[in-house]
């Protein structure tokens, strides 16, 4: 990821100043990184997170992210100028202030120029964006029905509802790459997309569209060696490459030029810092699909591109979107700005992560370089996670008795997992069939994955299985 910069002022980053020569409201005074600067304290990364529940050990930071009061404090700044006077608001300070915007996420993530990124709410809009252009070359012709849309096995599901929705309904054929899980190299993801791949172009029969690569799955979280696939995409003749990178600014170096995918789009909430909800879609400005990519929500912008067209949808609360460069400023303050934030995470989420492992006897579900700021770690087999619903009362029970709030994962191939066999069970012999996804973000203390070890402990301790919490009619289903 390129260094970060806030944007400066407007006029030195091609923005047009408002009427009083300003591009947003009157900011409070906050500290920024410079020579000499001292870095922000423990102390003061606790006040920025105060409005955290304190009784609750938060180990999912990767769902919703988090948000420090600083930035809140913009946000409200941006929200109050609104109220305050609409009218010029919308015309001399909203386009501005989100021209900063774009220009300080295409600095951090290596787009030519902030005309390269759009802003978005999500990446699940990012997601509707592209599989609209792509039905859209269905039903025009451009592409032939039974043309291939490949995707992982495990594409998030808002991203997979989108394909179906748009592509298949318009007469694709989804093909999806198996995801080995435990996966204990990258080895492993490339032969079974090269094979997934293969199978799509069935012999060079079927022309394969589009390609949507994570660039860390969600569950389980597993990060992709997305460079290499997308060059194994430019070999193959694959026409266009999404990466669904909802989870990976923040988390790991990104470089959308390097990467090279046709579409790159990635959350700011999640692992940026940002206020629900921001996101971000690049494309090349010298790729001609760029010009054909229209935002579902058609607005009086419509066909000024996709920069404009997304940044007004009509009358909503922006405020989100406007305040990146005080996120910027935000990270910093932290010693090594996002980079050295990152590369703290990796290593805590990595050293929590082991020592769950060893107190519970498990493993991790992969090797430290396959993780970002999330990782999975197996549960004792004599958990009993059997189902995706026990995954999800186990999970609650965590939540409710406990106050640990961390994701579970069930595992329905881990008898088939192509893996070593100290990946597949338990020090006592019991197959690993359940995970929980931790994250470390720069809240997080030893002492919340210490409650979470404890818990589970406490669980095996008392014997509890999961059957306990399946009603009568489903233990005997599962029977």
């Amino acid at each position: 990821m390129a260094s970060l910069q806030s944007g400066g002022d407007a006029a030195a980053n091609g923005v047009d100043a408002d009427v009083d020569g300003a591009a947003s409201p009157p900011s409070a005074k906050r500290p920024r990184a410079g020579a000499g600067a001292a870095a922000i304290t423990d102390a003061e990364v606790r006040a920025e997170f105060a409005h955290h529940d304190r009784a609750v050990a938060r180990l999912n930071n990767g769902t919703f992210g988090c948000c420090p009061a600083s930035v809140l404090a913009a946000r409200a700044r941006w929200q109050r100028l609104f109220l305050s006077q609409p009218d010029a608001f919308y015309f001399h300070h909203l386009q501005p202030g989100l021209a900063r915007s774009r220009a300080a996420v295409a600095a951090a993530v290596g787009a030519g120029d902030a005309s390269e990124v759009s802003l978005v709410d999500n990446v699940t809009t990012a997601a509707a964006i592209i599989m609209q252009h792509v039905a859209w070359s269905f039903a025009e012709g451009d592409f032939a029905r039974g043309d291939v849309v490949l995707m992982f096995l495990y594409t998030y599901c808002s991203i997979k509802n989108s394909i179906h929705a748009y592509v298949a309904r318009a007469g694709a054929t989804v093909v999806e790459v198996p995801l080995p899980f435990p996966v204990s190299s990258p080895d492993a993801i490339i032969a079974e997309f090269r094979a997934a791949l293969a199978v799509a172009r069935d012999g060079g029969r079927r022309r394969v569209r589009l390609a949507v690569i994570d660039h860390i799955t969600a569950m389980p979280t597993v990060l992709i060696p997305v460079k290499e696939l997308v060059a194994i995409c430019r070999e193959e003749g694959v026409d266009k490459v999404f990466v669904d990178a909802a989870h990976a600014v923040g988390q790991v170096p990104v470089d959308v030029r390097d990467i090279g995918a046709d579409f790159y789009a990635s959350n700011l909430h999640k692992w940026f810092f940002c206020p629900s909800a921001v996101a971000f879609i690049h494309t090349r400005k010298d790729d001609p699909v760029s010009s054909k990519l229209h935002h579902p929500v058609v607005s009086s912008e419509y066909g000024n591109g996709l920069p404009m067209e997304s940044a007004w949808i009509g009358v909503r609360d922006y405020s989100a979107q406007l305040v990146v460069p005080d996120v910027v400023d935000f990270v910093n303050r932290f010693d090594g700005g996002v980079e050295g934030i990152r590369r703290r995470n990796h290593d805590k989420v990595v050293e929590m992560g082991t020592m769950l492992a060893a107190a519970w006897g498990t493993f991790l579900g992969t090797p430290p370089e396959m993780c970002g700021s999330m990782l999975m770690v197996g549960l004792p087999g004599s958990l009993g996670v059997g189902s995706e619903d026990d995954a999800v009362g186990l999970r609650t029970m965590l939540r409710k008795q406990f106050k640990v709030e961390v994701p579970l994962y069930y595992n329905s191939k881990a008898a088939a997992a192509d893996a070593p066999p100290e990946m597949v069970k338990d020090g006592n012999g019991d197959p690993v069939t359940g995970y929980v996804r931790i994250s470390h973000q720069v809240y997080n203390v030893r002492e919340e994955y210490e409650a979470l070890r404890d818990a589970v402990a406490k669980l095996v301790a008392d014997g509890f299985t999961c059957r306990k919490l399946r009603p009568p009619e489903k233990e005997e289903t599962l029977a």
